[in-house]
């Protein structure tokens, strides 16, 4: 009897060490921070900002949503609202998010919220505008990030020179404070490869030109050496996939020449493991602080598009010889893994 009373507890604090993904059953572009022992997670919901908390980041279904923003009935950030982040910066707490009118797909902008309370579940968030230079074209998925003292914001947005098509590059600014952009944007990845440009009218459900992407730009930082990972071609096909800029450390971030792009995906779909339309990530460290960790979106069938069917996924990322990350392939479904190291 009491080998079998071991035997069991011996299996519950296995499985009490393991997760699986999805984390949830759906959340389409996951970000999460790491902030004084909780976990804060954001994903897009289209009509809303939800926050959840949660001492696990493996553990989300435990943790219950709660809306801190909902948009006006009209005006310029009252429709789609994407890619939401959450950030401590500067003492105080911001989410950035994509919106527009509703009116037209043109007028997709950045804009960012404020909270000063210490904790981001409570307090008031306030609008503090949009986040635009001066060039003010059309953006989404903005990312902010600090690098040897100074802000600096990624997103995906148009060049719009001329309106021949809807090319979706990468651009990086300074920024002056958390809510206000300093410098001219500068170009830094354009979907000039072909696993960049996989465009397929069936499964996108709608004819017209081909909408060629990069998008969903993150930051990550390891060694000598500074990444931005972003998400290349439709995030309706199967092809979704992450690609990678290097940058060696102390380069200047402004200058195009600093970044150089892998001419292969560095994670895509499985289709042994049955995950497919791998993207919009981001990362977080483990509590100890020593791992770094991948969170993406897929879907667990092929040609399910890009809907409500797309579920958040974490994944460790191992470290190459040459300090790059390896991301692995995703992970099938209901895989025990471990969890982040405590």
């Amino acid at each position: 009897m009491k080998k079998l009373v071991l035997l069991c507890l011996m299996a519950l604090g296995t499985q009490a060490q393991t997760f699986t993904n999805p984390l949830l059953p759906s959340g389409a572009d996951p970000w999460s921070v790491y902030h004084e022992g909780n976990y804060y997670y954001m994903h897009t919901t289209g009509n809303s900002l939800q926050l959840r908390t949660t001492k696990s980041i493996t553990d989300l279904k435990s943790a219950a949503p709660k809306t801190i923003w909902k948009p006006p009935v009209s005006g310029p950030y009252s429709k789609d609202i994407w890619a939401p982040e959450i950030h401590f910066l500067e003492g105080k707490w911001y989410v950035y998010f994509t919106g527009n009118d509703g009116k037209s797909g043109d007028n997709r902008r950045i804009y960012v919220l404020e909270n000063s309370s210490p904790n981001p579940m409570e307090g008031e968030w306030t609008m503090k505008g949009k986040m635009s230079d001066e060039s003010d074209q059309w953006a989404i998925d903005g990312s902010v990030f600090e690098y040897q003292g100074k802000l600096y914001m990624i997103w995906s947005g148009w060049d719009h020179a001329s309106k021949t098509d809807e090319t979706q590059n990468i651009y990086i600014a300074a920024l002056k404070n958390p809510w206000t952009v300093e410098s001219k944007r500068v170009l830094i990845s354009t979907p000039e490869l072909p696993w960049e440009r996989y465009w397929d009218n069936t499964t996108a459900g709608k004819p017209g030109r081909p909408v060629y992407v990069n998008e969903g730009p993150q930051f990550l930082k390891h060694g000598n050496k500074v990444f931005i990972v972003y998400s290349a071609s439709g995030c309706w096909t199967n092809t979704y996939a992450l690609g990678l800029l290097t940058a060696k450390n102390g380069a200047n971030l402004l200058d195009p020449k600093s970044w150089k792009k892998n001419d292969k995906p560095v994670f895509e779909q499985s289709q042994s493991n049955k995950v497919y339309g791998t993207g919009h990530n981001s990362f977080f460290k483990s509590p100890n602080g020593k791992e770094d960790w991948l969170l993406y979106h897929a879907n667990s069938g092929p040609d399910e598009g890009c809907g409500g069917k797309r579920a958040p996924r974490a994944q460790k990322i191992k470290w190459k010889t040459d300090g790059t990350p390896d991301f692995g392939k995703p992970l099938p479904d209901g895989v025990a893994i471990k969890e982040p190291s405590k």
